[in-house]
């Protein structure tokens, strides 16, 4: 879908990562270097919001989780749950598409050492809001982390007290899609054991019974 929210290529509003985007422009030139836009199916019923682009990964190659160790294990397991069909071949022209879903990060610009400010956070976060206002169709939501949890919740207007991070753990909000929170999908959390692959497919079992319920109502 190319009518979603997102930044512009040249957005201003968080200084640190305006110099940090300039920086590796000036370096690595043929790079993505810029906000990531989401990248979505029509009519998506499953949203899932990451955190923010990887350096090497989304910041280079233009497209969500696409050239970093986290891209391989989620679009593995899209693929699997029907969420996604072709073959993640870690480039933005591989032909993969999604299925009924859409990617996003809560923060959509590059931020040095993967750690967004609080306060970037809070300057994106309009944009999350607008993409859910956009997605009238979605169903569900996979958090991945406690930063995307928490930011997804503040962008749906849902006091994040009432619902505390959990992997694995599924939310009925007020308003909105059912919230499904996992660990990230980061290579530190695979490497630790913090979050395993039989883990992170339990998230989305549990999605695709949602998605497919919520088709039937």
């Amino acid at each position: 879908m190319s009518d979603l929210p997102d930044p512009g290529r040249d957005c201003p509003f968080c200084p640190r990562l305006v110099a940090f985007r300039e920086r590796h422009r000036a370096e690595q030139p043929v790079w993505h270097n810029a906000p990531v836009p989401t990248f979505a199916s029509e009519r998506p019923r499953l949203l899932i919001v990451g955190l923010a682009p990887g350096l090497r990964g989304a910041n280079r190659t233009g497209r969500p989780f696409t050239g970093d160790y986290a891209g391989d294990l989620l679009y593995e397991t899209l693929v699997d749950f029907g969420f996604a069909r072709g073959q993640y071949q870690a480039r933005p022209d591989d032909g993969l598409e999604l299925v009924d879903a859409a990617i996003t990060n809560a923060v959509r610009c590059v931020p040095p050492e993967n750690k967004p400010t609080g306060a970037e956070i809070r300057t994106c976060l309009p944009y999350l809001a607008q993409t859910f206002e956009a997605l009238p169709s979605l169903k569900a939501v996979v958090a991945l982390g406690r930063i995307a949890h928490d930011a997804t919740l503040s962008a749906l207007g849902v006091r994040r007290a009432a619902h505390p991070f959990g992997h694995n753990a599924r939310h009925e909000l007020s308003s909105g899609p059912v919230l499904f929170d996992s660990y990230h999908c980061s290579r530190y959390n695979t490497n630790t054991g913090r979050l395993t692959r039989e883990m992170f497919r339990d998230v989305f079992a549990a999605v695709r019974v949602q998605v497919d319920a919520a088709r039937d109502d």
